[in-house]
């Protein structure tokens, strides 16, 4: 009884400091992230990394803005007007993030936590015509906001804290084992829990890679947004159709000339039979 008694207390700590080390392993790959927006050219776009036993596991650049609504009091003190403040991703910003198999998210804190915003990132499987497909999109956002900072907000009547949320989402789609991109702007509504607003996040200079990254720091094949492809579209096609017509025009003047040439170098046959005594 005495060997039981002795050997449980030593199993138990064996438990708790498995435990203990488990959890500190996970926090030491949650905070295994960087903030590289200084080496991005565009001065409005972050650059963050988040990488996961010495490897690079989630890169998201973008540029991120929101417009936030609140209510001041009017001149008369009685009638509330809404009034909006423009809020800017800044460099500098604290980043957190951590990765898994099917699902990975990116924090970003800026203006002393005054600002926070959280994406959350899934990887799903699909059945299509082919077969299963594995695809990967943005689900859910959430940005917290403080409307007592007195950069962006002026005498806001309800100066708090509040949370906006993103209510089903998915964007960003792509498929697995592909980074997302686009220069186009994309607009995310979020619902506020200041009553009645709802703040607008808007994406712009977007490439971001959640899963499945093979190169250290290096993004896999660009999946490219339906707007930049149409646009992408649209600047290519007069220079293909001034090519074709170009060619059209060269192969003509060939036939031209090669026509025109020949028929210089055929030999007239006289019409006149008197003419025939002069020939040879």
């Amino acid at each position: 009884m005495d060997l039981r008694g002795r050997a449980f207390p030593g199993v138990y700590r064996l438990r708790v400091l498995l435990m203990l080390f488990h959890t500190m392993a996970r926090i030491m790959a949650e905070q295994e992230v960087e903030n590289l927006s200084g080496l991005s050219t565009n001065p409005e776009k972050d650059i963050f990394v988040v990488r996961e036993n010495g490897t690079t596991c989630l890169m998201a650049e973008f540029a991120a803005k929101f417009i936030v609504p609140y209510d001041v009091w009017a001149s008369n003190y009685v009638d509330l007007i809404t009034e909006q403040a423009d809020i800017s991703l800044t460099r500098g910003a604290e980043v957190k993030g951590r990765c898994g198999h099917n699902e990975s998210e990116l924090q970003v804190f800026w203006v002393d936590r005054a600002y926070a915003l959280k994406m959350l990132f899934v990887k799903e499987s699909h059945n299509a015509s082919k077969g299963p497909e594995a695809t990967w999109r943005l689900s859910k956002v959430q940005f917290v906001y403080d409307s007592s900072e007195k950069t962006h907000f002026k005498d806001a009547v309800s100066a708090g804290k509040h949370t906006a949320n993103s209510h089903r989402l998915s964007a960003l789609v792509t498929p697995a084992g592909k980074s997302y991109e686009c220069q186009a702007q994309q607009s995310i509504s979020l619902a506020s829990s200041d009553p009645q607003k709802t703040v607008t996040m808007i994406l712009s200079a977007v490439h971001i890679q959640p899963f499945d990254i093979i190169s250290d720091f290096v993004f896999s094949e660009e999946h490219k947004c339906p707007v930049d492809e149409r646009e992408q579209l649209e600047e290519t096609l007069p220079l293909i159709l001034g090519l074709i017509l170009g060619l059209v025009i060269v192969v003509t003047l060939a036939i031209y000339h090669i026509h025109h040439k020949m028929t210089a170098n055929q030999v007239q046959i006289p019409r006149d039979r008197s003419q025939y005594k002069h020939m040879g």
